[in-house]
């Protein structure tokens, strides 16, 4: 890593607090960002990240404290202020226009073309047409879009929320690589990320928040993530321990799920495996490889062109979403904003389920609810701080909310579509233990994940799909990231015959 500049930082934020009502968000945040430095924004969830990079942003205006942009007050009352001074964010979530097309939200954002589609090719995007509308395109897409328009805004600040969560490995790659070279150019990054491996390989230092306080400032260096992770967490914690036991699969019993020979446009193709009761089986692929249509089938947002669904050995198909739950499939979609009501409480959030009976309920259901609802709260460790309004959470929060939805209405067969992007390793660790607890209990679990590391943590088995088929079946013993990652690609794995 290249050597840290402490002199003459593009970006001074120092002494910085924030509240919400009696909720103290931030105490005293800090951060210095220096010409060609790259700066890891670090915390757990609830540490104040997201608060931060808000006042940072222009999005909210501190209480108390300064923000410096090479030695003058920052004009950051308003994300338009923000970016007119040169501090250019690129959000987890895109901030395109859906119902506009590409040329129409450059045009809006006075970006100009041709720097644009240089970008966007050389972070791996070719195919991109002007013409296109933004709600035609994927969202690994549309994040690479999002990060090509920020790019030639020529930033002095690039600041980078989780850009890489649910983005293939190719793509990651590349953005890496942009994002080097617009630092080595003399722009300074700060970069959000979960990823210690994405932190290790990019950033210079490492800027971490706990409890609304910045409380260290490290130098990037070999086996410093666990000294991270006790900054981030107070404690420390074994980012490889593996969440409980492997489950024993039974040899000749009905699986709990069979898949046939599934299709479906315009990417899955002849699927086939099973998944049983007890165990967590994963599925790793890069973007768009089939594994989007496998999941909206199961959940009942998609119709498969042909194959069959078997469910504890019996023809099941499903015409609506109702139908799967129905038949005790619950899912849990990679966008948290798909599955919340981002007004309503968490109570009402996680009872979405109950409250389908309507007026059928009376008192003692309703008891039973509410006794659901609270023991999926403190299963989960969900901070209700922010009761009235579900989008006042943490992310990490609001996807806690997303599982304890069906852990309080009870588990047959949990469908999660990357479920830990872009949250903590505190809660990606809970998220791993109710899984396993799940299975061990009996429940079937499916379990998507873009970070290949989580596969032997989580799971018994994992499949790999490659071009909309299952390529390989994998036990999690055998699951080293370079074994998934040839199989992802449509490797064979070495040491076995053409």
């Amino acid at each position: 890593m290249t050597n840290v500049q402490h002199s003459n930082p593009i970006l001074d934020a120092a002494s910085i607090a924030k509240s919400f009502g009696p909720v103290r968000a931030l105490t005293d945040a800090r951060l210095r960002v220096s010409a060609g430095e790259i700066v890891a924004l670090l915390g757990a969830n609830g540490a104040g990240k997201s608060t931060f990079v808000k006042i940072l942003t222009g999005a909210l205006s501190p209480d108390y404290g300064r923000v410096l942009i090479r030695g003058k007050p920052a004009n950051v009352g308003s994300p338009a202020k923000a970016r007119a001074s040169g501090l250019i964010p690129v959000y987890q979530e895109p901030s395109l226009i859906p119902d506009l097309s590409v040329f129409e939200n450059l045009r809006l954002s006075g970006t100009s073309v041709e720097p644009f589609l240089e970008f966007v090719t050389k972070l791996g995007i070719e195919d991109i047409r002007l013409e296109d509308e933004i709600t035609s395109l994927p969202l690994a897409t549309l994040r690479i879009l999002d990060l090509g328009r920020a790019l030639a805004s020529n930033p002095q600040v690039l600041l980078l929320d989780e850009l890489t969560a649910a983005l293939p490995t190719d793509l990651v790659e590349n953005v890496l690589k942009v994002v080097r070279e617009q630092a080595d150019a003399g722009c300074g990054v700060i970069y959000i990320s979960h990823r210690f491996s994405e932190i290790s390989l990019l950033c210079d230092r490492a800027s971490v928040l706990r409890d609304g306080q910045t409380v260290g400032e490290l130098v990037i260096k070999p086996g410093v993530e666990e000294h991270v992770v006790e900054l981030m967490l107070g404690a420390k914690i074994d980012l490889y321990q593996r969440e409980g036991l492997s489950s024993a699969l039974p040899n000749s019993s009905t699986p709990r799920l069979s898949i046939k020979s599934l299709s479906a446009e315009p990417k899955l193709e002849d699927v086939s495996f099973n998944l049983y009761s007890g165990e967590v089986l994963g599925v790793v692929a890069l973007e768009g490889q089939g594994q989007d249509e496998l999941f909206e089938i199961l959940s009942g947002f998609r119709r498969q062109t042909s194959g069959a669904i078997e469910l504890n050995g019996n023809l099941v198909s499903f015409a609506h979403p109702a139908d799967a739950i129905a038949k005790g499939l619950m899912f849990v979609p990679g966008d948290r904003a798909d599955a919340l009501l981002a007004e309503r409480s968490v109570h009402e959030n996680i009872a979405l389920p109950f409250s389908a009976a309507g007026s059928s309920w009376g008192p003692l259901k309703r008891r039973f609810e509410n006794e659901r609802v609270k023991h999926a709260i403190e299963k989960l460790q969900i901070d209700t701080r922010a009761q009235g309004e579900v989008r006042r959470l943490s992310g990490g929060n609001q996807q806690k909310v997303t599982i304890a939805r069906w852990l309080a209405k009870g588990v047959e067969t949990l469908l999660l579509l990357d479920p830990t992007r872009g949250i903590d390793v505190r809660t990606k660790r809970q998220i791993y233990r109710l899984v396993r607890e799940l299975a061990t209990q009996g429940a079937a679990v499916l379990f998507y994940t873009s970070e290949l590391g989580e596969i032997p943590l989580a799971c018994d088995r994992t499949i790999v799909i490659f071009n909309g088929r299952v390529v390989d079946i994998i036990d999690a013993k055998d699951a080293t990231e370079q074994v998934l990652m040839r199989a992802a690609y449509g490797l064979e794995r070495q040491g076995t015959e053409a």
